[in-house]
């Protein structure tokens, strides 16, 4: 059950890492002066990749819970 604590720390750094990209795109949208219509689509798609990370987060820390009960 060793594996699956290592992969879900590892799948947890990935999301955590997505929450990173998903801030510069943020900051890089809001610092781009964009009209308003394309600065709102900019940070939907930035919502959605902010909702994939976190669930790529979560997923690895339910690994590492379940890994840790398993052993």
């Amino acid at each position: 059950m060793e594996i699956l604590i290592w992969i879900g720390a590892a799948l947890s750094l990935l999301g955590v890492a997505g929450l990173g990209y998903c801030i510069a795109l943020a900051m890089r949208a809001r610092s781009a002066d964009l009209p308003e219509d394309e600065a709102r689509k900019s940070l939907q798609k930035v919502v959605a990749y902010n909702m994939g990370a976190l669930g790529v987060s979560a997923l690895g820390l339910m690994l590492v819970v379940l890994g840790i009960f398993l052993s």
